[in-house]
C-alpha cells in the first residue's frame, strides 16, 4: 500500500493505493479480508464507517440461524437438492443457488475453525433443525446472537494477519473507468475540521462492498440503529439493483431493536394497543377474529412464521397479525405493546388460565410437548426460554413487568446490488458481498443471508487472488481520469459545510425518508401513494444542500447518509411501481393494494384488498439502473440450475489448467 498526496482545486488530499479496498466490518467484509490474504493477496486493507456498527455485530433473534448443508444423521440430502430448495422460492439465479449449497459446507467449516461453537453431538455431527421454508433439518445456531461471534471471531482472525483497518472512514463514492471501479472516495470521520483530511482518496483495482442492508431508508426498523447502508452510493456509480422490490419485514420490538419471533410468540402474549400518550388501553385483536382459538392459533404460528408472507394472510393467518398492527399504528395512529404479564381476556377459564382446549392441534401439542400449558405468558417463556427474558432485562426492559413496545419492522432486504457467480457486479472489479448483493429471491429459508455472505465474499477473494492481482493504476493516472467525479464529490460535501450554522436538520430530513417507506414502500404498498412518494424522495435528492442545515462538521456524515438513502429509496421506490406496472401483484412479504382485490379479514378499511400475485414473474428478475437521476429497468429469466458434467478426470483437468475461476 502506498501512501500519497493530490493536488486539486489547490488543496492536498491524502490517496492511498493498493490492490483491494474491502468496505464494511460485518461477517461478509471480515471474512473477505481474511479469505484474501489466506489466498495470497495481502495488498488490502478495510474501510469501515465504526468498527463496532453495522447489522452482523449488533442484531440477532431468538435463535439466529446458519443455514447449510445437512452435516448429521440419515437424513437424505444432496448439494442440488439443497440448492433447488434456495431455487424454488422464486426470483432466484440457479447459478447462484447451486453455488451457495455448494460451498455451504466449506464456510460452515471454516468458521468451525476459527472458533465459532456451533453445536454438535459426540460423534462429531453438526446436528440441525428446521426454519422456514425448510425441507430437511439444515439449520443450526449458536444462539440468539449467532452473527456477532462470527463477526468477533472473524476480526480475531483479521487482526492477527495485521490487516489494515481504516476506522471511521466513511464512502461517499465510488471512482469508476471505462466500465470498472478504479477507487473511492470517503470522508475521514477523525478529522471532519481539518479540509484537507476531511476527504480521502483510496486508489484500487477491486473493491468488495460489504456494506449490509439499507436500514436508513425505514422508520420502524428491526435493523441496529448503527445499521444506515450504503447501496445509493453504488446505484449512482452505475452498479445495477437486483429484485430491488423484495424484502422481509416483520414484527419486532422498537425500544430495543429485536425479532420477536419463536418462543416470543409461542407463549402467546397479549397484544394491546393504546393512544400516544399510553392510555385506551384495549385487547385489539380480537375484534377480528371469529373466535380465541383461531386468534391464538394465529400468535403461535407467528413464532416459527415470523417474516409477514403474503400466503399467510387468508383464512386467518399468521401474517393477518402484522396486518393488524400495521392498522393500528400507522392507520389509527396508535402503539402496540406485547403484555407478557396476563393471558388474553379473550378466552380465559375461571381460573384465569388460557383454555388451550381452544388451540389447534399444532399449538397445543407444541405447548404440550413443552409442559407449557399452565400460566402466564411469562410464566412460559420462562419456563421454555429464560434467556429470551434476560436478554431484554441486558437492555433495561423487565418484560415480566411492563409493556413491549413493537411495530411491523424492516429486518432484511433478499434484493440488492447485482453480482454473477463470483459476485461480481455489472461493473467490473466491484463485487457486493453479504446483504448488499441481492443474491436471495422472493422466499429464502431462515439463516441462508449468513451463508450467502460467507460463500459470497470467499467467491470474490478467490476470483481476485486468481484473476485481478495487477496493481491499481498510479495515483496521476487516476487523477486524470477521475478528477471530475472526485471534485463532484467533494462540492456537494462543500455543498453541506456552507449550510453550517446554529440549526441543524439532517435529522428531520432522515425521519421523512424513513416515513416515506415505513408507510408506503414496505409490507403494505398503495400504488398511488407509492409514486407519490417517489416523486418527493427525487425532489429532496435534486435539492438536497439547499434543504441541508448541519450545526457542526461532525452532522456531515448524517448529510451524506442522507443524500444515499434518498438515492436508495428512489431507485427502490421505483422498482416497486415497474413492478406493478408490469402486472407484479402481493408475493413474499409485502401486499399490493388492489380494489379490485377482497379484504384479508372484515373490519379493514378497503385499502387492504389484495390479490394474491400469480406466480408468472417467479422465473423473471428485475434489474434497475440510476443514470442521470433517472430510474431504467430490464427483466430476464433466471438462470438455471446448472447441469455440467462432473466426470472427475475433466473437472482435474480444468482445475489444474486454472479454467475453473472464470
Amino acid at each position: 500500500m502506498r501512501e500519497e498526496w493530490i493536488a486539486l482545486k489547490g488543496k492536498r488530499y491524502k490517496a492511498y493505493s493498493l490492490n483491494t479496498i474491502i468496505v464494511g466490518t460485518g461477517v461478509a467484509g471480515f471474512n473477505a479480508a481474511e479469505r484474501l490474504y489466506s489466498f495470497g493477496q495481502k495488498d488490502i486493507a478495510i474501510v469501515t464507517e465504526g468498527l463496532n456498527k453495522g447489522t452482523s455485530r449488533n442484531t440477532g433473534s431468538d435463535k439466529q440461524t446458519y443455514y447449510k448443508f445437512t452435516l448429521a444423521g440419515n437424513c437424505e440430502d444432496s448439494i442440488n437438492e439443497m440448492a433447488e430448495t434456495l431455487f424454488q422460492g422464486g426470483s432466484m439465479d440457479g447459478d447462484i443457488a447451486l453455488v451457495e449449497a455448494a460451498m455451504s459446507t466449506q464456510c460452515f467449516y471454516h468458521l468451525v475453525d476459527i472458533g465459532v461453537p456451533f453445536p454438535h453431538n459426540r460423534y462429531g455431527e453438526y446436528v440441525g433443525y428446521k426454519t422456514d421454508h425448510d425441507p430437511r433439518q439444515r439449520a443450526t445456531s449458536v444462539g440468539p446472537l449467532t452473527s456477532k461471534v462470527m463477526t468477533e471471531k472473524l476480526q480475531e482472525q483479521v487482526i492477527q494477519r495485521n490487516i489494515r483497518i481504516f476506522d471511521m472512514y466513511q464512502v461517499i463514492g465510488i471512482l469508476t473507468n471505462e466500465g470498472r471501479s478504479v477507487g473511492l472516495i470517503a470522508l475521514n470521520l477523525n478529522k471532519l475540521e481539518d479540509s484537507e483530511n476531511r476527504y480521502v482518496i483510496f486508489n484500487c483495482t477491486n473493491i468488495i462492498y460489504a456494506t449490509g442492508g439499507p436500514a436508513g431508508i425505514y422508520n420502524t426498523s428491526v435493523y441496529p440503529a448503527s445499521q444506515t447502508g450504503a447501496s445509493g452510493f453504488a446505484l449512482e456509480a452505475g452498479i445495477k439493483g437486483k429484485n430491488l422490490t423484495e424484502s422481509q419485514y416483520g414484527i419486532a420490538s422498537i425500544k430495543f431493536r429485536w425479532n420477536l419471533s419463536g418462543t416470543y410468540q409461542q407463549v402467546l402474549p397479549r397484544y394491546i394497543s393504546t393512544d400516544k400518550s399510553g392510555n385506551d388501553e384495549k385487547e385489539f385483536l380480537q375484534n377480528y377474529f371469529e373466535n380465541p382459538g383461531q386468534m391464538l392459533d394465529a400468535i403461535f404460528l407467528k413464532g416459527y412464521q415470523w417474516p409477514f408472507d403474503a400466503r399467510k394472510v387468508e383464512d386467518y393467518g399468521s401474517s393477518i397479525i402484522d396486518i393488524l398492527v400495521y392498522n393500528e399504528t400507522v392507520i389509527k395512529g396508535r402503539r402496540v405493546f406485547l403484555d407478557y404479564t396476563q393471558n388474553s381476556q379473550w378466552g380465559l377459564l375461571k381460573n384465569g388460565e388460557i383454555d388451550f382446549s381452544l388451540l389447534g392441534e399444532e399449538s397445543q401439542l407444541y405447548l404440550k410437548n413443552s409442559n407449557a400449558l399452565f400460566g402466564t405468558p411469562i410464566d412460559r417463556l420462562k419456563h421454555m426460554n429464560e434467556p429470551a427474558i434476560k436478554l431484554y432485562m441486558d437492555h433495561g426492559i423487565d418484560i415480566a413487568k411492563e409493556y413491549l413496545e413493537i411495530a411491523v419492522c424492516a429486518q432484511h432486504n433478499n434484493g440488492g446490488l447485482c453480482g454473477n457467480l463470483w459476485w461480481e457486479s455489472n461493473i467490473k472489479n466491484f463485487f457486493p458481498v453479504g446483504e448488499v448483493n441481492g443474491t436471495h429471491g422472493i422466499y429464502r429459508p431462515g439463516g441462508t443471508a449468513l451463508n450467502s455472505g460467507q460463500v459470497g465474499s470467499t467467491r470474490a477473494a478467490q476470483y481476485i487472488a486468481n484473476r485481478y492481482t495487477n496493481e491499481p493504476m498510479d495515483i496521476d493516472t487516476l487523477l486524470n481520469t477521475c478528477k471530475k467525479q472526485i471534485e463532484e464529490k467533494i462540492n456537494i460535501g462543500e455543498g453541506f459545510m456552507q449550510q453550517l450554522g446554529t440549526e441543524s436538520n439532517v435529522m428531520d430530513i432522515r425521519k421523512k425518508i424513513g416515513i416515506r417507506m415505513t408507510e408506503c414502500g414496505a409490507h403494505i404498498r398503495i400504488y398511488s401513494q407509492i409514486e407519490k412518494v417517489a416523486k418527493e424522495s427525487k425532489e429532496m435528492l435534486n435539492n438536497i444542500t439547499k434543504l441541508t442545515k448541519i450545526s457542526s462538521t461532525f452532522q456531515l456524515k448524517y448529510a451524506f447518509q442522507n443524500y444515499d438513502l434518498l438515492i436508495t429509496q428512489y431507485v427502490y421506490l421505483s422498482s416497486i411501481i415497474d413492478y406493478i406496472n408490469k402486472g407484479g401483484g402481493s408475493r413474499g412479504s409485502y401486499l399490493i393494494c388492489e380494489q379490485s382485490g377482497k379484504l384479508p379479514v372484515n373490519g379493514l378499511e378497503d385499502n387492504f384488498k389484495f390479490v394474491l400475485d400469480d406466480g408468472t414473474s417467479n422465473s423473471k428478475i428485475q434489474f434497475s439502473s440510476f443514470n442521470n437521476r433517472n430510474c431504467n429497468f430490464e427483466w430476464r429469466e433466471v438462470n438455471q440450475i446448472p447441469k455440467e458434467e462432473s466426470w472427475f478426470e475433466n473437472v482435474w483437468n480444468e482445475y489444474m489448467k486454472g479454467e475453473i475461476i472464470r
